[in-house]
Protein backbone atom coordinates (compact mmCIF):
# COMPACT_ATOMS: atom_id res chain seq x y z
CA UNK A 1 0.00 0.00 0.00
CA UNK A 2 1.43 3.36 -1.04
CA UNK A 3 1.61 6.18 1.47
CA UNK A 4 -0.64 9.10 0.49
CA UNK A 5 1.05 11.96 -1.28
CA UNK A 6 1.87 14.84 1.04
CA UNK A 7 0.39 18.14 -0.14
CA UNK A 8 3.03 20.34 -1.70
CA UNK A 9 3.09 24.12 -1.19
CA UNK A 10 3.75 24.34 -4.93
CA UNK A 11 0.14 23.47 -5.66
CA UNK A 12 -1.64 25.79 -3.26
CA UNK A 13 -3.57 28.57 -5.04
CA UNK A 14 -2.34 32.16 -4.73
CA UNK A 15 -4.77 35.05 -4.29
CA UNK A 16 -3.40 38.25 -5.79
CA UNK A 17 -4.12 41.69 -4.30
CA UNK A 18 -6.78 42.41 -6.96
CA UNK A 19 -8.65 39.20 -6.13
CA UNK A 20 -7.43 37.19 -9.12
CA UNK A 21 -6.45 33.59 -8.32
CA UNK A 22 -3.38 31.82 -9.68
CA UNK A 23 -4.15 28.07 -9.37
CA UNK A 24 -0.66 27.11 -8.20
CA UNK A 25 2.71 28.60 -7.32
CA UNK A 26 4.59 27.60 -10.49
CA UNK A 27 5.06 30.16 -13.26
CA UNK A 28 6.49 29.50 -16.66
CA UNK A 29 8.95 32.39 -16.56
CA UNK A 30 9.69 34.50 -19.59
CA UNK A 31 12.08 33.30 -22.26
CA UNK A 32 12.82 35.20 -25.43
CA UNK A 33 11.62 32.84 -28.14
CA UNK A 34 12.18 35.00 -31.27
CA UNK A 35 9.42 32.95 -32.94
CA UNK A 36 7.08 35.66 -34.26
CA UNK A 37 5.40 35.19 -37.62
CA UNK A 38 5.45 37.72 -40.46
CA UNK A 39 4.40 41.13 -39.21
CA UNK A 40 5.96 40.41 -35.79
CA UNK A 41 2.75 38.61 -34.83
CA UNK A 42 2.14 35.48 -32.77
CA UNK A 43 1.36 32.58 -35.09
CA UNK A 44 0.81 28.86 -34.98
CA UNK A 45 4.24 28.02 -33.55
CA UNK A 46 3.80 30.31 -30.53
CA UNK A 47 0.22 29.15 -30.02
CA UNK A 48 1.29 25.52 -30.01
CA UNK A 49 4.24 26.24 -27.67
CA UNK A 50 2.12 28.12 -25.14
CA UNK A 51 -0.63 25.54 -25.21
CA UNK A 52 1.96 22.88 -24.33
CA UNK A 53 2.92 24.90 -21.25
CA UNK A 54 -0.68 25.66 -20.34
CA UNK A 55 -1.90 22.07 -20.39
CA UNK A 56 1.37 21.06 -18.69
CA UNK A 57 0.13 22.54 -15.44
CA UNK A 58 1.76 25.96 -15.02
CA UNK A 59 -0.42 28.20 -12.84
CA UNK A 60 0.90 31.30 -14.57
CA UNK A 61 2.47 31.71 -18.00
CA UNK A 62 4.60 34.77 -18.67
CA UNK A 63 5.32 35.49 -22.30
CA UNK A 64 8.71 36.36 -23.70
CA UNK A 65 9.29 40.03 -24.47
CA UNK A 66 6.33 41.64 -26.25
CA UNK A 67 7.60 44.91 -27.62
CA UNK A 68 5.69 48.17 -27.28
CA UNK A 69 7.47 49.92 -30.17
CA UNK A 70 8.00 48.37 -33.63
CA UNK A 71 11.30 50.21 -33.99
CA UNK A 72 12.73 48.92 -30.69
CA UNK A 73 13.08 45.14 -30.55
CA UNK A 74 15.46 42.98 -28.56
CA UNK A 75 15.62 40.51 -31.43
CA UNK A 76 14.34 40.15 -34.99
CA UNK A 77 11.73 37.48 -34.23
CA UNK A 78 10.13 39.47 -31.42
CA UNK A 79 6.39 40.00 -31.06
CA UNK A 80 5.09 43.58 -31.35
CA UNK A 81 1.76 44.74 -29.94
CA UNK A 82 0.70 48.30 -30.61
CA UNK A 83 -2.40 50.02 -31.95
CA UNK A 84 -1.53 49.16 -35.57
CA UNK A 85 -1.30 45.41 -35.06
CA UNK A 86 -4.31 43.15 -35.75
CA UNK A 87 -5.74 41.86 -32.47
CA UNK A 88 -7.08 38.48 -33.62
CA UNK A 89 -3.65 36.73 -33.60
CA UNK A 90 -3.24 37.84 -29.98
CA UNK A 91 -6.72 36.56 -29.07
CA UNK A 92 -5.80 33.15 -30.50
CA UNK A 93 -2.52 33.23 -28.55
CA UNK A 94 -4.34 34.08 -25.31
CA UNK A 95 -6.82 31.23 -25.83
CA UNK A 96 -3.96 28.77 -26.30
CA UNK A 97 -2.03 30.08 -23.29
CA UNK A 98 -5.03 29.74 -20.96
CA UNK A 99 -6.37 26.42 -22.23
CA UNK A 100 -5.13 24.59 -19.15
CA UNK A 101 -6.96 26.90 -16.76
CA UNK A 102 -4.05 29.03 -15.56
CA UNK A 103 -3.34 32.71 -16.02
CA UNK A 104 -1.38 34.15 -18.95
CA UNK A 105 0.33 37.52 -18.79
CA UNK A 106 2.22 39.38 -21.50
CA UNK A 107 5.65 40.64 -20.53
CA UNK A 108 5.78 44.11 -22.09
CA UNK A 109 9.11 45.73 -22.74
CA UNK A 110 11.26 48.39 -24.38
CA UNK A 111 14.94 47.46 -24.87
CA UNK A 112 16.42 50.95 -24.75
CA UNK A 113 20.08 50.68 -25.70
CA UNK A 114 20.07 46.85 -25.76
CA UNK A 115 19.28 46.57 -29.48
CA UNK A 116 21.51 45.03 -32.11
CA UNK A 117 23.03 47.31 -34.74
CA UNK A 118 22.07 44.74 -37.39
CA UNK A 119 18.40 45.59 -36.80
CA UNK A 120 18.99 48.96 -38.45
CA UNK A 121 17.19 51.05 -35.82
CA UNK A 122 18.31 53.94 -33.66
CA UNK A 123 18.95 53.09 -30.01
CA UNK A 124 17.61 55.33 -27.25
CA UNK A 125 18.37 55.38 -23.54
CA UNK A 126 18.24 57.68 -20.51
CA UNK A 127 21.78 58.82 -21.35
CA UNK A 128 24.06 58.46 -24.37
CA UNK A 129 26.15 55.64 -22.88
CA UNK A 130 26.91 52.64 -25.06
CA UNK A 131 27.14 49.02 -23.98
CA UNK A 132 30.55 47.85 -22.80
CA UNK A 133 30.72 44.36 -24.26
CA UNK A 134 34.46 44.32 -24.84
CA UNK A 135 35.26 42.99 -28.30
CA UNK A 136 31.53 42.71 -29.01
CA UNK A 137 30.61 46.31 -28.22
CA UNK A 138 30.38 47.15 -31.92
CA UNK A 139 27.32 44.91 -32.21
CA UNK A 140 25.27 47.55 -30.37
CA UNK A 141 24.77 51.18 -31.45
CA UNK A 142 25.61 54.03 -29.11
CA UNK A 143 22.21 55.29 -27.90
CA UNK A 144 20.77 58.76 -28.04
CA UNK A 145 19.41 60.27 -24.80
CA UNK A 146 15.62 60.56 -24.72
CA UNK A 147 13.96 63.93 -24.24
CA UNK A 148 10.94 64.55 -21.99
CA UNK A 149 8.38 64.28 -24.79
CA UNK A 150 9.83 60.97 -25.94
CA UNK A 151 9.73 59.60 -22.40
CA UNK A 152 6.06 60.55 -22.16
CA UNK A 153 5.39 58.82 -25.49
CA UNK A 154 7.04 55.62 -24.22
CA UNK A 155 4.86 55.70 -21.10
CA UNK A 156 1.86 55.95 -23.42
CA UNK A 157 3.06 53.01 -25.48
CA UNK A 158 3.27 50.79 -22.39
CA UNK A 159 -0.32 51.73 -21.54
CA UNK A 160 -1.54 51.05 -25.08
CA UNK A 161 0.06 47.60 -25.18
CA UNK A 162 -1.43 46.70 -21.79
CA UNK A 163 -4.89 47.84 -22.89
CA UNK A 164 -4.66 45.74 -26.04
CA UNK A 165 -3.39 42.75 -24.06
CA UNK A 166 -6.53 42.84 -21.93
CA UNK A 167 -8.72 43.23 -25.01
CA UNK A 168 -7.05 40.15 -26.49
CA UNK A 169 -7.91 38.01 -23.47
CA UNK A 170 -4.70 37.95 -21.46
CA UNK A 171 -5.25 38.20 -17.72
CA UNK A 172 -2.35 40.51 -16.96
CA UNK A 173 0.90 42.16 -18.00
CA UNK A 174 4.35 42.16 -16.51
CA UNK A 175 6.26 45.42 -16.95
CA UNK A 176 9.88 44.53 -17.67
CA UNK A 177 12.09 46.70 -15.45
CA UNK A 178 15.04 44.28 -15.25
CA UNK A 179 17.89 42.78 -17.31
CA UNK A 180 19.25 46.09 -18.52
CA UNK A 181 16.25 47.05 -20.68
CA UNK A 182 15.00 50.63 -20.81
CA UNK A 183 13.28 50.95 -17.42
CA UNK A 184 16.22 49.13 -15.81
CA UNK A 185 18.55 51.60 -17.54
CA UNK A 186 16.65 54.48 -15.94
CA UNK A 187 16.92 52.79 -12.52
CA UNK A 188 20.69 52.26 -12.71
CA UNK A 189 23.13 55.11 -11.96
CA UNK A 190 25.57 53.46 -14.38
CA UNK A 191 23.30 54.12 -17.35
CA UNK A 192 21.29 57.09 -16.09
CA UNK A 193 23.43 60.23 -15.84
CA UNK A 194 20.54 62.63 -16.29
CA UNK A 195 20.25 65.82 -14.24
CA UNK A 196 16.53 66.40 -14.82
CA UNK A 197 13.41 64.88 -13.21
CA UNK A 198 14.36 61.38 -14.41
CA UNK A 199 17.93 61.32 -13.08
CA UNK A 200 20.00 61.78 -9.96
CA UNK A 201 18.47 60.39 -6.78
CA UNK A 202 16.73 57.01 -6.83
CA UNK A 203 13.22 58.49 -6.65
CA UNK A 204 13.88 60.32 -9.92
CA UNK A 205 15.46 57.26 -11.54
CA UNK A 206 12.38 55.24 -10.54
CA UNK A 207 10.01 57.83 -11.99
CA UNK A 208 9.65 56.08 -15.36
CA UNK A 209 8.68 52.77 -13.75
CA UNK A 210 6.17 54.41 -11.41
CA UNK A 211 4.68 56.49 -14.25
CA UNK A 212 4.33 53.41 -16.46
CA UNK A 213 2.48 51.50 -13.72
CA UNK A 214 0.10 54.40 -13.15
CA UNK A 215 -0.54 54.82 -16.89
CA UNK A 216 -1.20 51.11 -17.35
CA UNK A 217 -3.53 50.95 -14.36
CA UNK A 218 -5.51 53.89 -15.76
CA UNK A 219 -6.49 51.95 -18.93
CA UNK A 220 -7.13 48.40 -17.65
CA UNK A 221 -9.82 46.97 -15.38
CA UNK A 222 -9.19 46.30 -11.66
CA UNK A 223 -9.27 42.53 -12.22
CA UNK A 224 -6.50 42.73 -14.81
CA UNK A 225 -3.16 42.00 -13.13
CA UNK A 226 -0.22 44.39 -13.36
CA UNK A 227 3.14 42.95 -12.32
CA UNK A 228 6.75 44.14 -12.40
CA UNK A 229 9.99 42.31 -13.17
CA UNK A 230 12.74 44.03 -11.18
CA UNK A 231 16.46 43.50 -10.83
CA UNK A 232 17.64 42.57 -7.36
CA UNK A 233 20.92 44.15 -8.54
CA UNK A 234 22.83 45.02 -11.71
CA UNK A 235 25.83 42.99 -10.46
CA UNK A 236 28.11 45.81 -11.57
CA UNK A 237 30.09 48.07 -9.24
CA UNK A 238 28.24 51.32 -8.68
CA UNK A 239 25.02 50.05 -10.23
CA UNK A 240 21.49 49.43 -9.00
CA UNK A 241 21.82 47.29 -5.87
CA UNK A 242 19.75 45.29 -3.38
CA UNK A 243 19.05 48.28 -1.14
CA UNK A 244 17.79 50.20 -4.18
CA UNK A 245 15.55 47.27 -5.10
CA UNK A 246 14.08 47.18 -1.59
CA UNK A 247 13.30 50.90 -1.73
CA UNK A 248 11.65 50.59 -5.16
CA UNK A 249 9.45 47.80 -3.81
CA UNK A 250 8.41 50.04 -0.91
CA UNK A 251 7.23 52.59 -3.50
CA UNK A 252 5.48 49.82 -5.43
CA UNK A 253 3.66 48.92 -2.20
CA UNK A 254 1.72 52.17 -2.61
CA UNK A 255 0.52 51.22 -6.12
CA UNK A 256 -1.88 48.49 -7.32
CA UNK A 257 0.80 45.95 -8.25
CA UNK A 258 -0.16 42.27 -8.11
CA UNK A 259 3.29 40.62 -8.18
CA UNK A 260 6.98 41.49 -8.29
CA UNK A 261 9.42 39.06 -9.89
CA UNK A 262 13.04 39.34 -8.72
CA UNK A 263 15.83 38.69 -11.19
CA UNK A 264 19.14 40.42 -11.93
CA UNK A 265 21.83 41.41 -14.38
CA UNK A 266 21.97 42.82 -17.90
CA UNK A 267 23.68 42.11 -21.22
CA UNK A 268 26.92 43.42 -19.69
CA UNK A 269 26.64 41.22 -16.60
CA UNK A 270 24.26 38.33 -17.37
CA UNK A 271 23.46 37.23 -13.83
CA UNK A 272 20.05 35.97 -15.07
CA UNK A 273 22.00 33.15 -16.76
CA UNK A 274 23.86 32.33 -13.56
CA UNK A 275 27.09 33.95 -14.80
CA UNK A 276 27.42 37.39 -13.18
CA UNK A 277 30.69 39.25 -13.43
CA UNK A 278 30.27 40.34 -9.82
CA UNK A 279 28.06 39.40 -6.91
CA UNK A 280 27.29 36.22 -5.03
CA UNK A 281 25.04 34.16 -7.30
CA UNK A 282 27.27 31.14 -7.77
CA UNK A 283 24.52 28.64 -6.99
CA UNK A 284 23.22 26.75 -9.97
CA UNK A 285 19.58 27.14 -8.91
CA UNK A 286 17.42 29.88 -7.41
CA UNK A 287 20.15 32.45 -8.08
CA UNK A 288 18.23 35.35 -6.56
CA UNK A 289 16.47 33.60 -3.67
CA UNK A 290 18.39 35.35 -0.87
CA UNK A 291 17.52 38.72 -2.35
CA UNK A 292 13.90 37.66 -2.85
CA UNK A 293 13.55 36.59 0.79
CA UNK A 294 14.84 40.00 1.91
CA UNK A 295 12.43 41.77 -0.45
CA UNK A 296 9.52 39.60 0.74
CA UNK A 297 10.04 41.02 4.22
CA UNK A 298 9.22 44.55 3.00
CA UNK A 299 6.78 43.80 0.17
CA UNK A 300 3.01 43.91 0.52
CA UNK A 301 2.47 42.10 -2.78
CA UNK A 302 3.54 38.52 -3.58
CA UNK A 303 7.17 38.06 -4.60
CA UNK A 304 8.27 35.62 -7.29
CA UNK A 305 11.83 34.41 -7.84
CA UNK A 306 13.27 33.07 -11.09
CA UNK A 307 16.71 31.83 -12.00
CA UNK A 308 17.83 28.31 -12.84
CA UNK A 309 15.23 26.35 -10.83
CA UNK A 310 14.93 22.79 -12.15
CA UNK A 311 14.42 20.59 -9.07
CA UNK A 312 11.24 20.17 -7.08
CA UNK A 313 13.05 20.26 -3.73
CA UNK A 314 14.63 23.63 -4.56
CA UNK A 315 11.28 24.99 -5.74
CA UNK A 316 9.55 23.92 -2.52
CA UNK A 317 12.32 25.30 -0.31
CA UNK A 318 11.98 28.69 -1.99
CA UNK A 319 8.37 28.90 -0.81
CA UNK A 320 9.21 28.11 2.81
CA UNK A 321 10.52 30.28 5.62
CA UNK A 322 14.25 29.99 6.23
CA UNK A 323 16.33 31.38 9.08
CA UNK A 324 13.51 33.66 10.12
CA UNK A 325 13.06 35.09 6.63
CA UNK A 326 9.84 34.53 4.67
CA UNK A 327 9.63 32.33 1.63
CA UNK A 328 8.56 33.70 -1.73
CA UNK A 329 4.98 33.38 -2.99
CA UNK A 330 5.79 31.97 -6.44
CA UNK A 331 8.68 30.40 -8.29
CA UNK A 332 9.38 30.93 -11.97
CA UNK A 333 10.83 28.20 -14.14
CA UNK A 334 12.20 29.01 -17.57
CA UNK A 335 14.80 26.77 -19.26
CA UNK A 336 13.69 23.60 -17.46
CA UNK A 337 10.24 23.98 -19.00
CA UNK A 338 11.77 24.17 -22.46
CA UNK A 339 13.10 20.67 -21.87
CA UNK A 340 9.99 19.38 -20.03
CA UNK A 341 6.84 21.44 -20.67
CA UNK A 342 4.82 19.10 -18.42
CA UNK A 343 7.07 19.64 -15.40
CA UNK A 344 4.38 21.10 -13.07
CA UNK A 345 1.93 18.35 -13.98
CA UNK A 346 4.54 15.66 -13.33
CA UNK A 347 5.54 17.19 -10.00
CA UNK A 348 1.88 17.36 -8.99
CA UNK A 349 1.54 13.66 -9.81
CA UNK A 350 4.25 12.98 -7.22
CA UNK A 351 7.28 12.58 -9.46
CA UNK A 352 10.56 13.94 -8.09
CA UNK A 353 11.71 14.67 -11.62
CA UNK A 354 14.81 16.87 -11.83
CA UNK A 355 15.39 18.38 -15.26
CA UNK A 356 18.93 18.00 -16.52
CA UNK A 357 19.81 21.10 -18.54
CA UNK A 358 22.85 20.50 -20.74
CA UNK A 359 25.88 22.64 -19.93
CA UNK A 360 28.35 24.09 -22.42
CA UNK A 361 31.90 24.09 -21.09
CA UNK A 362 33.60 26.02 -23.87
CA UNK A 363 36.63 28.14 -22.95
CA UNK A 364 35.16 31.22 -24.63
CA UNK A 365 32.47 32.20 -22.14
CA UNK A 366 30.63 34.53 -24.52
CA UNK A 367 30.22 31.83 -27.15
CA UNK A 368 29.35 29.25 -24.49
CA UNK A 369 26.54 31.51 -23.27
CA UNK A 370 25.25 31.97 -26.83
CA UNK A 371 25.37 28.21 -27.37
CA UNK A 372 23.42 27.54 -24.17
CA UNK A 373 20.73 29.95 -25.29
CA UNK A 374 20.70 28.40 -28.77
CA UNK A 375 20.11 24.94 -27.30
CA UNK A 376 17.17 26.27 -25.27
CA UNK A 377 15.72 28.06 -28.31
CA UNK A 378 16.03 24.83 -30.28
CA UNK A 379 13.75 23.15 -27.72
CA UNK A 380 11.24 26.01 -28.00
CA UNK A 381 11.13 25.71 -31.80
CA UNK A 382 10.69 21.94 -31.55
CA UNK A 383 7.80 22.32 -29.09
CA UNK A 384 6.26 24.97 -31.34
CA UNK A 385 6.46 22.54 -34.25
CA UNK A 386 4.71 19.81 -32.24
CA UNK A 387 7.90 17.80 -31.75
CA UNK A 388 9.47 16.54 -28.52
CA UNK A 389 12.47 18.31 -26.93
CA UNK A 390 15.95 17.17 -27.92
CA UNK A 391 18.18 17.65 -24.85
CA UNK A 392 21.15 15.90 -26.47
CA UNK A 393 21.39 18.39 -29.34
CA UNK A 394 24.85 19.59 -30.33
CA UNK A 395 25.51 23.08 -28.89
CA UNK A 396 27.69 23.93 -31.89
CA UNK A 397 25.06 22.93 -34.44
CA UNK A 398 22.35 24.68 -32.42
CA UNK A 399 24.43 27.87 -32.35
CA UNK A 400 25.15 27.76 -36.09
CA UNK A 401 21.48 27.14 -36.85
CA UNK A 402 20.40 29.96 -34.53
CA UNK A 403 22.76 32.37 -36.29
CA UNK A 404 21.27 31.42 -39.66
CA UNK A 405 17.72 31.87 -38.34
CA UNK A 406 18.62 35.22 -36.78
CA UNK A 407 20.03 36.55 -40.06
CA UNK A 408 16.90 35.46 -41.94
CA UNK A 409 14.60 37.01 -39.34
CA UNK A 410 16.64 40.21 -39.32
CA UNK A 411 16.17 40.61 -43.09
CA UNK A 412 12.44 39.96 -42.70
CA UNK A 413 12.13 42.46 -39.84
CA UNK A 414 14.00 45.21 -41.70
CA UNK A 415 11.74 44.75 -44.72
CA UNK A 416 8.62 44.86 -42.52
CA UNK A 417 9.55 47.90 -40.45
CA UNK A 418 10.39 49.89 -43.58
CA UNK A 419 6.87 49.45 -45.01
CA UNK A 420 3.82 51.62 -44.22
CA UNK A 421 1.57 49.99 -41.63
CA UNK A 422 -2.20 49.84 -41.26
CA UNK A 423 -4.16 52.60 -39.55
CA UNK A 424 -4.63 52.23 -35.78
CA UNK A 425 -7.26 49.62 -35.00
CA UNK A 426 -8.97 51.83 -32.43
CA UNK A 427 -9.37 49.21 -29.69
Amino acid sequence: MHAPLQPSPLFAPLALPNGAIVPNRIAKAAMEENMADHGQLPGEALRRLYERWSVGGAGLILSGNVMIDPTALTGPGGVVLDERQPVEPFKAWARAATRGGGQAWLQISHPGRQVFASMGQEAVAPSAIGLDMGAHSHLFPVPRALDAAEIAAIVGRFATTARLAEAAGFSGVQIHAAHGYLISQFLSPLTNRRTDAWGGELKNRARLLLDVIKAVRAVVTPGFSVAVKLNSADFQKGGFDASDAAQVVRWLNELPVELVELSGGSYESPAMQGTPQAGSTAKREAYFLDFARDISAVARMPIMVTGGIRRRAVAEQALQESEGRPGVAMIGIASAMAFEPRLPERWKAGETLDVDIPSVGWRNKAYASLARMAVVKLQLRRLGAGRPPKPGASPLLALVRQQIITKRLTRRYRAWVSQPRAEPNGM
